[in-house]
């Protein structure tokens, strides 16, 4: 005859809810895995313009000692025309990497707000003494940055280093622009006329792509 325990399924233990000290362990645990997540994205995204500034002012000594030695001739031009297109692209991936950075944390700060909302789930008496956000849509995203706006404020946007990094960029497209025209015996008028036309689309077009790529990460809110 079967055995009639064969059928039987083993019983599953039922889990206890973890106790309170526990939960705000976890939960304090994922908090300063956060943090310490966006101080280094922080401290890439300072590192980076950083640097990118250094190579562009080192490329700007070693352009005056050439202007100098050869008295802006041909030589001159080719040294230049050989560096700044290698300092345009350096510049664009900086802009590209400090933008992904500033979306990063954005996320970082909605995940941190998401650790406080379960803080005061286990505490709500602890509200009155919280002075950031425990949200994830803009204003507590906003709150937690310290700003009492439901909206990205203009300041955010001219002030952030990829925008201050991109008009550096802009400037160096167009001074590329103005030697590519001055090396096909374009007029200095015309030289001057073309980088300044370069480095204003240059700029527009990479003021759009921070702008964009902010409001896709605050849409997501």
């Amino acid at each position: 005859m079967p055995d009639p325990s064969a059928d039987e399924q083993p019983a599953v233990p039922v889990r206890e809810p973890a106790p309170l000290p526990v939960r705000a362990q976890i939960l304090s645990t994922e908090h300063w895995s956060l943090l310490a997540t966006r101080n280094l994205a922080w401290s890439e995204s300072f590192s980076r313009a950083s640097w990118f500034l250094t190579v562009v002012s080192a490329t700007v000594v070693a352009l005056a000692l050439v202007a100098d030695s050869t008295d802006f001739g041909p030589g001159f031009r080719l040294f230049a025309l050989v560096l700044m297109p290698l300092l345009v692209v350096i510049g664009v991936a900086t802009v590209i990497r400090l933008v992904l950075l500033n979306s990063e944390d954005v996320e970082l700060v909605a995940g941190m707000n998401r650790l406080r909302r379960g803080y005061l789930d286990l505490a709500p008496e602890l509200e009155p003494y919280f002075i950031t956000g425990h949200r994830e849509d803009v204003a507590g995203l906003m709150q937690t940055y310290g700003v009492r706006r439901t909206r990205i404020p203009a300041g955010q946007y001219l002030s952030s280093i990829a925008l201050l990094v991109s008009v550096i960029v802009a400037v160096l497209i167009g001074a590329l622009a103005g030697l590519i025209g001055d090396a096909f015996g374009a007029g200095t008028e015309a030289a001057v006329g073309v980088g300044i036309a370069a480095g204003v689309v240059a700029l527009a077009v990479l003021v759009r792509l921070v702008v964009r790529q902010v409001n896709l990460t605050w849409d997501r809110r």
